[in-house]
């Protein structure tokens, strides 16, 4: 901590608050750079100043904002040059000869003096501030401490405008991924919900309703451990995925074990339930599997709405083995509702799950699927969701396909 204390105490305080400034937070990123290089170069008498970000995929800094140094964009791989050496070592660098440095691009311009800091984030490296003089100069133990105060404010804003690309990302794979409208079916209404339950705006929840070739209509929900864009992208791959095994394979739990089978071995660490359900071109049969996932629940008129009696298998990228996993076939009646959901709808702190599914069951009444949705939706969702919540009506809207 930068000593504030005797003489010079005030000037010291001028110069801390330079680069503290509250005030910063009200500029867009690339202006509250610039403007931090403007106070660095102003406070600590230097000549140039420059903010580098890491790529992370390509392993070399990119300069971002610059005050008397090259162009905005150029690129330093990690370990070559001044701003390499530092984020290759995460440590301050002093050079009170910048021929030490052995970067041709700042001695070129003629500095002649470089202190450097890491840019950190968490521990991880995120970029590189360095400024430097065109003439000898001696940086002292507090200009060192300065410096990094301005890096970790510039890596605030950093690590805000990377978290604020996640959430576009993330809601861009919500918009893409999630249908906006529910295919046409003969014999069948559909309706559904998603509500992110994180900041993201998306997670690993997921729906998704197709017609096979064969005239049965496939089913899906689904939900990925953990949340943000890694899930939404890890979603999306097993969507994709399993719609293309349900092409080539005649039942829900041979689907099932192909989309485990992609995740073992392309998707290492990530886990997911999935509930997959076929209905029968005549709209009277539903098979299902289960991997992991809660059962559905089904209404139909004159009797209680119930969770349906399927045995529940192991989730997809459990562990190595492949486990047997089983299809249920349950009559699906006239007028009838079927319910799929995830977790998120019905858990809630401090409580047992089956007093949620308890609130689910007493929820649903047999009719349109809007309507059915609409009232679990009012009745099961007031609080704020702390899980995203997916939830997908089907209804039987009477009579049978010939």
């Amino acid at each position: 901590m930068i000593d504030v204390q005797g003489s010079g105490s005030d000037e010291r305080l001028r110069r801390i608050e330079a680069v503290t400034d509250a005030a910063l937070s009200q500029l867009d990123v690339k202006d509250l750079l610039e403007e931090l290089l403007d106070r660095v170069g102003e406070v600590l008498g230097v000549d140039t100043a420059a903010i580098l970000l890491l790529d992370l995929h390509a392993q070399q800094l990119v300069v971002t904002a610059t005050k008397g140094l090259g162009e905005v964009g150029a690129r330093i791989a990690v370990g070559r040059g001044f701003a390499g050496r530092i984020a290759q070592e995460k440590q301050p660098v002093v050079l009170d000869d910048a021929a030490d440095a052995d970067d041709p691009a700042l001695t070129g311009r003629g500095v002649r003096s470089l202190l450097g800091v890491p840019m950190l984030a968490g521990g991880e490296l995120i970029g590189v501030l360095h400024v430097g003089c065109l003439r000898p100069h001696r940086f002292t133990d507090d200009d060192v401490r300065l410096l990094q105060l301005a890096a970790d404010r510039a890596s605030l804003a950093s690590r805000t405008q990377a978290s604020g690309l996640d959430r576009s990302a993330a809601l861009a794979l919500q918009r893409s991924l999630l249908p906006t409208h529910l295919p046409d079916a003969p014999g069948v209404d559909m309706a559904a919900r998603y509500v992110p339950g994180h900041d993201a705006g998306v997670g690993g929840d997921w729906y998704d309703v197709f017609t096979l070739p064969s005239g049965w209509l496939g089913v899906v929900i689904g939900d990925v451990s953990g949340h943000g864009l890694r899930s939404a992208v890890v979603m999306g791959r097993l969507r994709s995925a399993l719609r293309a095994y349900a092409l080539v394979c005649d039942d829900p739990a041979s689907a099932l074990t192909l989309l485990d089978r992609k995740i073992q071995h392309f998707e290492t660490g990530n886990l997911a339930t999935v509930l997959y359900a076929m209905i029968s071109p005549d709209r009277a049969t539903i098979r299902v599997s289960l991997a992991g996932h809660l059962q559905p629940v089904l209404a139909a008129p004159g009797h209680p709405a119930d969770t349906l009696s399927i045995p529940v298998d192991l989730p997809l990228g459990i562990g190595p083995r492949q486990p047997v996993r089983r299809c249920t076939e349950v009559a699906f009646p006239s007028d009838a509702v079927l319910i799929c959901y995830t977790d998120g709808l019905v858990e809630r702190r401090g409580e047992i799950i089956d007093i949620g599914i308890d609130r689910l069951r007493a929820a649903i009444e047999p009719g349109p699927a809007e309507e059915v949705c609409a009232r679990v939706m009012t009745m099961l969702a007031r609080e704020q969701a702390t899980d995203d919540i997916a939830l997908l009506a089907i209804h039987s809207a009477g009579g049978r396909i010939q």
